[in-house]
């Protein structure tokens, strides 16, 4: 058997998959449950998604580190292309029309893996120096940071660019920034929030929030509530699951799975559920010491942790009632496949990263 097969086995990250699997399979019995289409197009993205894992797990990315700013730049010029030839949908310009073919792409989940690569790139070729990075350093990152939070957020995607801008500077948080950067940036978000809200939020974004803290919910909210209450401790019978069966709970496959999951598995399953995405994200960060030495696995796989932990934080509490209402999916679990694949593709790269740590693993003719 060859020397790199043997390595490659004992690098691989099996824990990561360990984890996401439980996801994948619970989520496909909830949304087979509420609509049989759709579960059938679940399986053609879960298909899609395992043979790109397959593909990029194998590319060698290590090699060829120095090609990621062209992507990134890509990436960029594609959310620019969004605001002259975007396609609307819902009174939201996100997507870009693909030539020749009824389908469209939309960017900013695209560039998340190349976001996250981009950060892990930066941190790899200047690691911070004891202490953390200095201002000079932080700028040069920040740039990187908020260009796509700003072109996201334009389109508008407040909820995704902000998620984003979350991950790029806990990523940064996490490799290390002097304390005195973060105690500035508070005092100038806290002075400048009332100028923020007034001038650079759109008016229906404004109502979400005023929906949000007023005394009565929205409806979305509302049936979400009463889906989770009646779940009890122990949850219901698929037929016994009124909120959903009966179609008052909106969106139950997609945003609002979270409520469908807690109606059909009680309190107790949520806090099974909550406990894997725990041990996930614990796993993910616990990384920033199993590879203390590499700057771009501890990047890369805190900004993944991060992606998925404000994802799913923002997701739970939004159908709880205690977040504004905004379209971010359920990590690994909502139906969609755009963000399923998107997930997938982050960890095949992550698993690229820790399998092939060493160059010469992408040697395949290197033998014994």
């Amino acid at each position: 058997m060859r020397l790199f097969d043997k390595r490659i086995i004992s690098h691989f990250d099996h824990i990561l998959v360990f984890l996401v699997l439980p996801l994948i399979f619970l989520s496909h019995h909830l949304i087979n449950e509420t609509n049989e289409i759709l579960a059938q197009k679940q399986l053609i993205y879960f298909s899609i998604s395992a043979i790109l894992f397959i593909f990029v797990f194998f590319l060698p990315i290590r090699n060829n580190l120095r090609i990621i700013p062209f992507f990134y730049w890509i990436g960029i010029i594609l959310l620019l292309a969004v605001e002259f030839v975007g396609v609307t949908k819902l009174g939201a310009t996100r997507w870009l029309p693909i030539p020749f073919v009824n389908a469209t792409l939309q960017p900013s989940e695209l560039i998340k893996p190349i976001f996250l690569l981009m950060i892990g790139y930066l941190v790899y070729q200047n690691p911070p120096p004891k202490g953390g990075y200095k201002l000079k350093e932080f700028i040069h990152i920040s740039f990187y940071i908020l260009l796509p939070f700003v072109l996201i957020a334009k389109e508008p995607d407040l909820g995704t660019a902000l998620v984003l801008l979350l991950v790029g500077y806990g990523t940064l948080f996490v490799v290390g920034v002097r304390w005195k950067i973060w105690a500035t940036i508070f005092i100038v978000i806290a002075l400048a929030s009332p100028l923020i809200y007034t001038y650079l939020i759109k008016d229906y974004q404004k109502k979400r929030i005023t929906d949000f803290i007023s005394d009565e919910p929205s409806y979305h909210v509302q049936q979400s509530i009463i889906a989770i209450g009646s779940g009890g401790l122990f949850g219901k019978d698929q037929e016994d699951a009124t909120q959903t069966q009966l179609k008052f709970l909106p969106i139950a496959t997609s945003d609002f799975i979270f409520a469908y999951y807690v109606e059909r598995y009680g309190f107790i399953g949520a806090l099974g559920l909550i406990l894997i995405y725990l041990l996930l994200i614990t796993h993910l960060l616990s990384m920033n010491y199993s590879s203390k030495d590499d700057y771009l696995v501890r990047a890369f796989a805190s900004g993944l942790g991060l992606l998925i932990f404000f994802n799913m934080s923002i997701n739970i509490l939004m159908v709880l009632g205690f977040a504004p209402v905004v379209g971010l999916p359920l990590p690994i679990f909502s139906y969609g496949g755009s963000s399923f694949i998107t997930f997938i593709v982050i960890m095949a790269i992550l698993e690229n990263l820790l399998a092939f740590r060493y160059k010469d693993l992408y040697n395949y003719e290197r033998k014994l």
